[in-house]
């Protein structure tokens, strides 16, 4: 299917899959006018990367995901590979939520006059 098509059945515009093809998510051949092609498994590729955004990974993180993830949920196979990395990302991600708690403290605390 052609990139439009795509972005109907997906509801991700076709910037975004272009986008996704550039980070190495998204694979596509060129047919003979130079227009991206898709196969059917695309639908999936792309409800997986949506998915995978959603719960906060970069499109790094979730380009070494991609092999360890099943089905249009985009559940995950255990890979050990897999299971340090989202460990790491949770970690550094709790390190961002409790860096906000604090600026926001801070900021709370001008607005109230207290700092």
């Amino acid at each position: 299917m052609l990139i439009g098509e795509l972005s109907r059945r997906t509801e991700v515009s076709p910037r975004l899959l272009r986008y996704y093809g550039e980070q190495g998510l998204l694979p596509s051949t060129r047919n003979s006018n130079g227009y991206r092609v898709y196969g059917e498994d695309a639908l999936v590729r792309v409800c997986q990367i949506r998915r995978l955004l959603a719960a906060g990974l970069t499109t790094e993180v979730i380009a070494g995901a991609l092999g360890c993830v099943d089905g249009p949920e985009a559940r995950l196979d255990p890979c050990p590979q897999l299971v340090s990395l989202l460990h790491g990302e949770l970690a550094a991600m709790d390190e961002r939520i409790d860096a906000m708690r604090r600026q926001r403290g801070s900021l709370a605390r001008y607005l109230s006059g207290q700092a």
